[in-house]
């Protein structure tokens, strides 16, 4: 591709904080990855930070310690990353699908009240809500900020106090994103970020649970690391785990990351205000929505197609734009719609109409802190061009004139 998808900013610091690890020889569970872990920590505003070999890994963890299991739903969203469900599914545990909010794409807390009302019942004694039709216990909330967009957390987390439940924020994408002043990943019982290469900070692979419990975090420590006791000898294992450790050599990588934080969000910031602009007149896409005050964490640069023949159009995008060199992805597709998820019995199936038209509509542009003016201009003039192309393979340009007429008057 003549433009990629995504491009991690690697420099001399990563480089030289790698080779002091190998020079070491302590290329696991060293002091690195302890000064990697605080570090962020410190940064996202909690008190613990576990380190763990992906953001999947790390979401494990989290339902684990906080007993999420077979016999569990947790409320969610159907719009994410498969691995978001993935982890409940890993636990015998079940997600319970809410509709999002289609300004942020974000779990929408006025529905996740509505299915409250409409699909559990309160059970005084236990201080817990069952489903009626499934039996099971609704255990959690788990929010994801997508695409860096923080979710409404003031109103889940009142939810969450009132009915007795946990609150893991997925916050995978959303590194250095805040809500009302704090930082996304630190509001809930904890919190999970994911460092792939296309992350605001990368470690090559890797992940970390955050959270100001210390007994929750001294549970991820000891399954990421096959249950072992961290207070006793070496070979005591006192519960079934995994191997989910981060190397030094990765954190190497992420800490150096980290030092640079503000200066690759910032990078991130610039090239989504380019491209904002650069696509504001353009009316079949719609640019990610950024309200005054708001303080995104830029993971990628979505956008959505709109108007007559939203989805076909989206399609066909993605292929010219494909065609002509540039990378992009249609995601995410709604994951209840998936082919392996239809096997999953998840229960309460009620209609997630926003959730399926944002799947069918939204994609996302090479997006990355490296990229340059020259690059961003190709891009939005690709995408006129894409847009104008399908446009006249759909007969929709007359149509839209038409119905532009009628919104005039």
């Amino acid at each position: 591709m003549t433009i990629p998808l995504s491009q991690p900013s690697i420099g001399e610091r990563e480089i030289e904080y790698v080779a002091r690890v190998l020079r070491s020889g302590r290329l696991s569970q060293g002091p690195v990855l302890e000064r990697f872990e605080e570090r962020f920590a410190a940064y996202i505003g909690a008190r613990y930070a576990v380190a763990t070999s992906s953001g999947t890994s790390a979401l494990h963890l989290a339902v684990k310690a906080l007993g999420i299991g077979p016999q569990d739903e947790v409320i969610t969203t159907s719009f994410t990353f498969a691995a978001s469900v993935n982890c409940l599914l890993y636990e015998g545990a079940l997600p319970a699908f809410v509709d999002i909010d289609p300004p942020t794409l974000n779990l929408d807390p006025a529905q996740v009240r509505e299915a409250l009302a409409r699909d559990y019942a309160w059970d005084r004694g236990c201080k817990r809500l069952i489903n009626r039709e499934s039996g099971r216990i609704l255990k959690a909330i788990l929010p994801v900020h997508v695409f860096g967009f923080p979710c409404a957390m003031a109103p889940l987390m009142e939810t969450a106090r009132e009915f007795n439940l946990r609150v893991l924020e997925d916050a995978c994408e959303a590194l250095g994103t805040e809500y009302r002043g704090r930082r996304a990943g630190a509001l809930g019982d904890a919190g999970v970020f994911g460092f792939y290469p296309n992350k605001p900070i990368t470690t090559g692979e890797g992940g970390m649970v955050v959270t100001n419990d210390a007994q929750l975090a001294q549970v991820c420590r000891s399954l990421r690391n096959q249950g072992r006791d961290d207070d006793a000898s070496w070979l005591r294992h006192t519960r079934l785990g995994y191997n989910y450790r981060l190397s030094d050599l990765h954190a190497a990588v992420g800490l150096a990351q980290l030092e640079r934080i503000d200066e690759l969000l910032e990078a991130r910031e610039r090239v989504a205000e380019q491209y904002s602009l650069a696509l504001a007149d353009v009316q079949r896409i719609l640019v990610p929505w950024n309200p005054p005050g708001a303080k995104r964490g830029w993971f990628v640069y979505p956008v959505r197609t709109r108007g007559p023949q939203a989805g076909a159009l989206r399609d066909m995008l993605v292929a010219g734009l494909r065609a002509r060199g540039i990378a992009c992805q249609a995601y995410f597709p709604a994951i209840h719609l998936q082919p392996y998820f239809r096997q999953v019995p998840w229960s309460s199936r009620r209609p997630l109409p926003h959730t399926e038209i944002a799947a069918e509509r939204c994609l996302a542009l090479p997006f990355f802190p490296g990229m340059n003016p020259e690059q961003v201009a190709q891009v939005c003039e690709a995408v006129r061009q894409g847009i104008a192309e399908a446009e006249q393979r759909l007969g929709t340009t007359k149509l839209r004139r038409e119905e532009a007429a009628r919104a005039t008057g």
